[in-house]
């Protein structure tokens, strides 16, 4: 039977030519976003297999978020193998409909206690989490206000917006001056809660946690803070910037994922037990969603086991990150100051921006993700880098020589970091 053509209708017809005018001006923007298909290679990261329309091609991926190389950890491989031995491919159900397993309960006990905290409860992304946490949070008393730094995440602004009754205000990024003016001008008796990230995850810098939480304290208001592009890389045992900064005690609400620094899938919070159990109970984003594959829970489980010990690569990370900015530096090339592990390369148009891109990637065979407005403003578009524990020297020389060939040439101030 042929199927139905969507503009057989007039509200169909309409919407697909809005549709054709949206992808048009995006293509000639620059901004139309295309995937390229890459195959990892578990034993060879981060080196890729690119399927070109040539034929394949290796490559080395300079913008992984699995920022570690967790996700080809053997322990890691191995945990998930178990997992689907055991248990099979699916959980074969929400959490409470026979989706929770013994590797859902370990991981989640390792969470809370990676944070200090008295509970956490895992979702299936980190936009899931923030998204249905922040709802949760802010829907459980009247009147409450958010204070949103203006850099954060899509999902928490998603959570935010999708809370009923609740006075949004944002403030500057790491504005602290900023926050306590808005915080003093909300009324003293109104349920209050900040909601910012430790690494911001475009530009690269961090968030001034201790500070945050002491406008909080002398508000009364609490704090929610996204760790996603921390948790793994920092602190001790790889509890983020909060335990880097002996804070975490200090925040009310950690959120973090699985699939960055721990290299598998999965979001989660972490926090007081009553708090979780109360987001576990209402969170539409988690009681209707099918639980992680048990193979996932068990790979994330001994990830996060794994980095609890293992120092060594997140002091390799930090040094390889040392040494990709001071070679960017040394060749004059546009580097955006950031203290953390993440390095943004400003290229400042979108259709360049672009070009930059497809250019290291077919001439030079390096993978960079352009990053373009939304994601970032009009004029800053960039390409955003990280060099994992595995990425060599020579690797970065490749890298800066590519740089060199695609980059135009014109200079951008350097700030303290």
């Amino acid at each position: 039977m042929k199927s139905r053509s969507l503009a057989s209708t007039t509200t169909g017809a309409t919407l697909l030519a809005h549709c054709r005018d949206t992808l048009g001006a995006m293509r000639r923007e620059g901004r139309y976003r295309e995937f390229a298909h890459l195959e990892k290679l578990a034993g060879r990261f981060p080196v890729y297999r690119w399927h070109a329309p040539a034929g394949l091609q290796e490559v080395t991926v300079w913008s992984s978020n699995d920022y570690l190389g967790m996700g080809a950890h053997p322990a890691v491989l191995a945990a998930a193998t178990r997992a689907i031995d055991q248990h099979g491919a699916g959980a074969g159900g929400t959490r409470n409909i026979s989706g929770t397993s013994p590797l859902h309960a370990a991981l989640e006990a390792e969470l809370a206690s990676l944070h200090g905290k008295g509970g956490a409860l895992l979702f299936g992304s980190g936009y899931i989490a923030n998204q249905a946490a922040l709802t949760a949070v802010l829907e459980a008393l009247p009147g409450f206000w958010v204070f949103s730094d203006a850099k954060n995440h899509a999902s928490m602004i998603a959570g935010m917006r999708h809370a009923k009754d609740v006075k949004r205000v944002i403030w500057k990024h790491n504005d602290l001056a900023d926050l306590e003016a808005r915080l003093a001008a909300a009324p003293p008796e109104a349920p209050k809660l900040i909601a910012f990230e430790s690494v911001y995850s475009m530009d690269g810098d961090i968030a001034p946690i201790g500070a945050i939480c002491d406008l909080a304290e002398r508000y009364g208001a609490l704090t929610y803070l996204d760790e996603v592009h921390a948790v793994g890389l920092y602190g001790a045992t790889g509890g983020g910037i909060s335990e880097r900064d002996g804070v975490a005690h200090r925040v009310d609400l950690i959120e973090g994922t699985l699939a960055k620094g721990f290299g598998v899938l999965g979001g989660y919070v972490a926090g007081e037990a009553d708090l979780v159990d109360f987001i576990r109970s209402v969170a539409g984003g988690l009681i209707f969603t099918t639980a992680l594959p048990p193979a996932v829970a068990g790979a994330a489980l001994e990830s996060v086991r794994q980095l609890k010990r293992d120092n060594a690569r997140r002091e390799t990370l930090a040094e390889r990150g040392a040494a990709l900015k001071a070679a960017l530096d040394a060749a004059g090339l546009p580097r955006i100051p950031a203290p953390s592990h993440i390095v943004p390369v400003m290229v400042g148009e979108a259709e360049l921006c672009r070009q930059v891109a497809r250019r290291l990637l077919e001439e030079h065979g390096l993978y960079a993700t352009p990053i373009n407005y939304p994601t970032v403003p009009r004029g800053t578009e960039r390409l955003r880098l990280c060099a994992t524990p595995f990425h060599t020297d020579a690797m970065i020389a490749k890298l800066i020589t590519a740089l060199q060939a695609v980059l135009p040439r014109w200079e951008m101030p350097l700030a303290a970091e």
